[in-house]
């Protein structure tokens, strides 16, 4: 298994957008966005829309994709976290081996400053976070126009 880190120097082709966004809409269980979303937040990454940029993360095992993680960079510090790990999901027939810890912590290690991210409060990977450090400090409130 190869993790391969992808920005805005190893960019990804319009195919592996696809699959990349396929694979997290499949794989994201009864928490996901919409392809929609899942695709901005990989082209945002990559830098094919304009902002700061940020990373995606696939471990794969001969060209079979097992995980991915996407981190979008905010260019906040201090504040905010200068990183959110927007998506990270694991093939169904492959979790419970350690590849979303493994994809995880080379997330955390890989990225400069500070990660946050947003978990549903009732979603049971949150224990996978705490392991890797993640604490609970604030709560997120929206207003949806």
């Amino acid at each position: 298994m190869t993790i391969k880190t992808f920005d805005a120097y190893s960019r990804l082709s319009f195919i592996d957008i696809n699959r990349i966004t396929n694979f997290l809409f499949e794989h994201s269980g009864e928490f996901r966005d919409s392809k929609s979303a899942i695709k901005k937040a990989v082209r945002y990454a990559a830098k094919e829309i304009s902002g700061m940029g940020g990373y995606v993360f696939v471990i794969e095992n001969y060209h079979n994709i097992l995980g991915v993680a996407v981190v979008n960079k905010t260019g906040m510090i201090e504040y905010m976290p200068e990183n959110i790990l927007v998506y990270i999901a694991v093939n169904k027939n492959f979790r419970a081996r350690g590849i979303a810890n493994r994809l995880l912590n080379y997330a955390i290690n890989y990225c400069k400053g500070n990660m946050g991210l947003y978990v549903h409060k009732d979603n049971p990977v949150i224990g996978l976070f705490e392991k890797q450090g993640f604490k609970s400090e604030n709560i997120e409130m929206r207003l949806l126009k």
